[in-house]
């Protein structure tokens, strides 16, 4: 279970800044077999990183355009600092789950990284 960061009604306590990973999943060629990895292996396997504060996943649609978003999967994952992000990365669960992303993400992925706080 995640633990709590003083969440009120708008979400973690914005006088608190959180250390973010932002993983920016490309549109891939089998979104289906994806998912199914992702909701059943990857997910999983990220939820258990130590020290995770919140994890939440965005599947963008199509723009007002209509025209198809340029990735299929945003996923967000909050720790307390860069401190706590980089002890998770170097865990064996943190080993664990970008291993895993070979075997799901061929059609590419971008990792963003860095403090993050609400305005």
């Amino acid at each position: 279970m995640l633990q709590s960061r003083g969440d009120d009604a708008r979400g973690p306590d914005p006088e608190v800044p959180v250390y973010q990973l932002t993983a920016l999943y490309n549109q891939p060629e089998d979104p289906a077999g994806f998912d199914k990895h992702y909701e059943n292996v990857h997910a999983p396997l990220a939820s258990k990183l130590p020290g995770l504060q919140r994890f939440t996943v965005n599947r963008p649609g199509p723009d007002p355009e209509g025209n198809a978003p340029a990735y299929h999967l945003i996923a967000v994952l909050d720790f307390d600092d860069e401190t706590a992000f980089g002890a998770a990365l170097g865990s064996a669960e943190g080993q664990a789950a970008v291993a895993d992303l070979a075997n799901f993400a061929g059609a590419g992925v971008t990792m963003l990284t860095g403090p993050s706080s609400l305005v």
